[in-house]
C-alpha cells in the first residue's frame, strides 16, 4: 500500500500527517525543524508503516524545506514538491473546516495522491551551490538598488545638478567621491557613506558574476540567443534537475508557461496566460523571449511575427514564443543531464 506522508513546513516545527490511498488521515506527528527533528520523523514512518511505500510531500518553501529534502532524500525516500498554491486547492476542497498545522499537512498529502506529475526533489549539490549563488547575487543588486535611490534622494538636496546618469561605474563613483569629499555637513558625510556601501556591493557583484560564468561556461543554454550566463545560471538552478519532470508538458507546468484553458460554449479553444508556476523561471524564459522578438532575423522574431499574422495579440504572441522557447530548453537541458562526459552541470 502506498502511504503519503504531507509536511507542512514551518521554520521552528513540522508537522506530518500520514494518509492511505483513498485520502484518509491516519496518523499525525510534530517534530522540531532541525536535523534530529528530521530523523526523528524518519524512524517514526519507517516504524509506523513498515513495509509500506513511503511518498512524502512536502510544502515548496525554498529556504524552510531545503534541510528536510536533503535529509530524506539521503535517506533514499520518495519526495514530491507541492506548491504552496496547490495545497491550498485541496485543503479548500476539503470538507474539513478552517486551518490548521494537521489540515494543511493533509491537504499536501492529498495534493501528492492527487497529482501524481508533481516535480521530485532531487539531491544535487552542484545545482543547489549555482542557484545559492544566483540568489545572492540577486539579493546584492536588490541592496544596492536601495542604496542608490537613497543615494540620489539626498544628492538631490545637496545639488542636482552633480547627479551622475549610472553609479555602478568606478569612474562616476570616485567623480562623485571626490565632490562630496569638498562638502561640509551631516547630508553630504551620509551621502559618502551611501556611496561607500554601493562601491562595496558593486564588487562584490562583479566577483559572483564572474564566478557564476564560470560555473557555466559551455553550458549548451548559452547557445540561445538571449540566453547569457545570469540567465542561464537561473534557469539551470531553478529547474533543479531536468529529469524530475516526466515530460515538456509537466516542465512548461513548472515554468507557469503552459496556457490555462478558459472557453465554454461558442469560446472553444480559447485560453488565458498562467500566473501559477516558478517565477524566477517564467522571468528568465521572458527575458528570453524579449531579446529574440526584438532581434530582426532571429527564429523567435519570425515565429512572433507568424503568430501575430494569425490574429493573435501582442500577450498571446508572447505566450507562445515562451512556450516555445520552454521546449527547447527542455531539450537542451535533457540533452546535457544525459551527456556520459558528464561536462555540464545536470
Amino acid at each position: 500500500m502506498v502511504v503519503a506522508l504531507g509536511v507542512d513546513v514551518h521554520k521552528k516545527s513540522h508537522t506530518i500527517v500520514a494518509a492511505d490511498a483513498a485520502g484518509r488521515q491516519l496518523v499525525q506527528l510534530r517534530v522540531q525543524a532541525s536535523q534530529e527533528g528530521d530523523q526523528q520523523a524518519l524512524r517514526w514512518a519507517c516504524t509506523e508503516f513498515a513495509g509500506e511505500e513511503l511518498v512524502w510531500g512536502v510544502e515548496d518553501c525554498r529556504s524552510y524545506s531545503m534541510r528536510l529534502e536533503r535529509d530524506l532524500l539521503a535517506a533514499g525516500q520518495q519526495v514530491r514538491r507541492v506548491p504552496a498554491k496547490l495545497m491550498a486547492q485541496c485543503r479548500a476542497s476539503a470538507r474539513s473546516v478552517g486551518k490548521s498545522d494537521p489540515i494543511d499537512a493533509l491537504a499536501v498529502a492529498r495534493a501528492v495522491l492527487r497529482e501524481p506529475g508533481l516535480p521530485t526533489a532531487r539531491l544535487d549539490e552542484a545545482t543547489r551551490e549555482l542557484r545559492l549563488l544566483v540568489d545572492h547575487r540577486d539579493h546584492l543588486v536588490q541592496q544596492r538598488t536601495r542604496w542608490i535611490n537613497r543615494l540620489r534622494v539626498q544628492l538631490y538636496q545637496l545639488d542636482p545638478e552633480q547627479e551622475p546618469r549610472t553609479l555602478t561605474s568606478k569612474r562616476a563613483q570616485r567623480r562623485l567621491a571626490e565632490w562630496l569629499t569638498g562638502q561640509p555637513g551631516l547630508a553630504a558625510e551620509l551621502t559618502s557613506e551611501a556611496l561607500a556601501r554601493i562601491a562595496v556591493d558593486t564588487v562584490a557583484i562583479l566577483e559572483l558574476e564572474k564566478r557564476i560564468a564560470r560555473l557555466v561556461a559551455g553550458h549548451p543554454l548559452q547557445q540561445i540567443l538571449g540566453c547569457a550566463a545570469l540567465t542561464a545560471a537561473k534557469i539551470i538552478g531553478e529547474t533543479g534537475g531536468i529529469d524530475r519532470f516526466g515530460s515538456e508538458a509537466c516542465y512548461a507546468r513548472h515554468t507557469g508557461v503552459a496556457p490555462i484553458p478558459v472557453w465554454s460554449g461558442n469560446t472553444a479553444g480559447r485560453v488565458r496566460l498562467s500566473r501559477s508556476g516558478n517565477r524566477q523561471l517564467n522571468a528568465a524564459l521572458h527575458r528570453i523571449a524579449l531579446t529574440q522578438r526584438r532581434c530582426t532575423g532571429s527564429q523567435g522574431h519570425a515565429y512572433y511575427q507568424r503568430r501575430r499574422a494569425a490574429g493573435l495579440d501582442r500577450p498571446s504572441a508572447m505566450r507562445c514564443l515562451k512556450r516555445q522557447l520552454n521546449k527547447t530548453v527542455y531539450r537542451i537541458l535533457l540533452a546535457a543531464s544525459n551527456d556520459p562526459s558528464g561536462g555540464f552541470l545536470p
